[in-house]
């Protein structure tokens, strides 16, 4: 009873806005929604990022789960829905190469998916908030942030493309980094913000 009192103690404190009670859920169903989407998309890097999507779009939608195991639901159904539209668009990508057993496990990653139900949420505003960010930054900063976040490219390597120091680039960083956690920190908790500018 102890252990139910606790919990629904944190939902209401999640329903709240509180940053501890999202993290209590999000430490709780991480690696589930995670080991889920790996199961049908056989990449550690996109079921990464719609894992943290699904939790991003919990934290927007809080107001909107009605009961704890409304949590659950909304991920699953959630990632389910990312999932499918993944595996959609990778069909029409490897159509004239796809073998026919990948079809066939395609074809039942699908109808799996589709035997759950699910609705499906944007993240329009908040893109554009992060966007409007990322624009405002300096433009020295700016630059060496996306080349980081969005090229993928090492500290190393954008010092020697911009010729400026590697403690030039990790101090660009820094900067970014801090200005974004400020001007988000009111819409984020700070685990998605890490999570999401790292």
């Amino acid at each position: 009873m102890k252990d139910n009192n606790n919990e629904l103690l944190y939902f209401n404190n999640f329903k709240k806005g509180q940053e501890y009670a999202f993290e209590y859920f999000f430490n709780c169903y991480y690696n589930s929604i995670l080991g889920f989407c790996i199961q049908f998309l056989n990449d550690q890097e996109e079921a990464n990022g719609i894992t943290q999507e699904s939790f991003l779009n919990l934290w927007l939608n809080r107001e909107n789960v009605a009961t704890i195991n409304g949590i659950k639901s909304f991920l699953y159904t959630y990632a389910k829905s990312k999932c499918l539209n993944t595996i959609r668009h990778q069909k029409v990508k490897e159509k004239y190469k796809t073998e026919r057993l990948k079809e066939k496990e395609r074809a039942l990653d699908i109808e799996i998916l589709e035997s759950m139900n699910f609705d499906t949420l944007a993240l329009t505003e908040l893109e554009e908030l992060i966007h409007k960010s990322i624009q405002e930054l300096p433009v020295k900063t700016k630059k060496v942030f996306l080349k980081k976040r969005f090229e993928n490219k090492k500290n190393q390597e954008i010092a020697d493309e911009l010729q400026v120091s590697l403690k030039s680039v990790e101090a660009h960083m820094t900067k970014a980094l801090k200005a974004l956690k400020d001007k988000l920190g009111d819409y984020l908790p700070t685990i998605l913000l890490t999570i999401i500018l790292k």
